[in-house]
């Protein structure tokens, strides 16, 4: 597969910006395709990938979009808009199956592994220790696929911008969007019109990372 562009991670990383201005160029189907694969490759607890991803390319669903998102201008400029997701209904027993199905087939499944997810996952998402409510833990996840989205799109040449101004409701009533699932983020790909966005700067690692608690010096 060739890609008009392709930069090492550490230059994705270092010039992704979330881009507020879009080309009206489409995304080869190559390209959206691979950078679809390698998102969701993103790390998942048990393997549950709760995000799911609405794609729209045609012109009345991203003009739909927008009337939700405060009229914002991406929306509609950008070739391909996602609508990230995340999907509370992962802790039933047929989908618990569905993954333990999946490592099966890869033979990344023990019967062992099988067992203790069978009865790990309920528990997990019964006493959820390390997460106030379902919802963000599912966010949690999803955004994570949308980072590796992000770093994958701008390897391959194509710009983005993370979007959380938008009317959720709205949004799920107009894309029907189950009760049980919840909007994320909004995240439209393309090719950014100049002047690109300038670099924000970021905070000293010093600033941001402490060494043994919270507050030590690093």
């Amino acid at each position: 597969m060739s890609h008009p562009q392709i930069l090492s991670c550490q230059a994705a990383i270092e010039q992704r910006r979330a881009v507020r201005a879009f080309r009206s160029d489409p995304i080869p189907e190559e390209t959206l395709q691979e950078i679809l694969r390698l998102g969701l490759r993103a790390p998942s607890g048990y393997n549950l990938q709760p995000w799911r991803f609405i794609l729209l390319r045609q012109a009345e669903s991203k003009a739909k979009l927008r009337a939700c998102a405060f009229d914002q201008r991406q929306i509609t400029e950008a070739p391909v808009v996602l609508i990230c997701c995340g999907d509370r209904r992962i802790n039933t027993e047929d989908y618990i199956a569905s993954v333990i199905a999946l490592g099966e087939q890869v033979e990344a499944m023990t019967d062992a592994f099988a067992d203790y997810m069978r009865g790990a996952i309920p528990q997990l998402f019964e006493q959820h220790p390390c997460f106030e409510s379902l919802e963000a833990w599912t966010n949690r996840h999803t955004m994570l696929a949308v980072a590796h989205l992000m770093i994958a799109a701008k390897s391959l040449g194509v710009d983005s911008c993370p979007m959380e101004g938008f009317v959720s409701a709205q949004v799920k009533a107009e894309f029907s969007i189950p009760a049980e699932v919840d909007v994320c983020c909004l995240l439209p790909l393309g090719y950014a019109a100049d002047p690109i966005k300038t670099y924000g700067g970021r905070f000293e690692i010093a600033q941001v990372c402490y060494g043994e608690q919270f507050g030590g010096k690093l």
